[in-house]
């Protein structure tokens, strides 16, 4: 699983190519390299996003499973509602 420290890495990654972004704008104008950058920005903030649906998804997984612990320990329905949450999971990681 990707952490938030791989994200600021992409945060940066994002910025350079902004500021290639706007160079290009400045400089040259050429519509195929706009369309290239314009490529890259957008790989990299959906890689950004598929980071944070993970985390916010292990996070939920969690809070999930101790609201069920907390509930009662015994009882079937807090680990039915974890392993529902864990096939969200689960498809988040496909997605990204």
């Amino acid at each position: 699983m990707a952490s938030l420290k791989d994200v600021e890495q992409v945060a940066d990654d994002l910025s350079n190519l902004v500021d290639q972004l706007r160079r290009e704008l400045r400089d040259n104008a050429s519509f195929e390299r706009l369309v290239q950058l314009a490529d890259e920005i957008s790989e990299h903030a959906d890689e950004a996003a598929g980071t944070f649906s993970t985390v916010n998804d292990a996070l939920m997984n969690r809070l999930t499973e101790l609201k069920g612990a907390g509930a009662s320990s015994s009882s079937g329905s807090g680990s039915g509602s974890g392993s529902g949450s864990g096939s969200r999971s689960s498809r988040a990681k496909a997605r990204s």
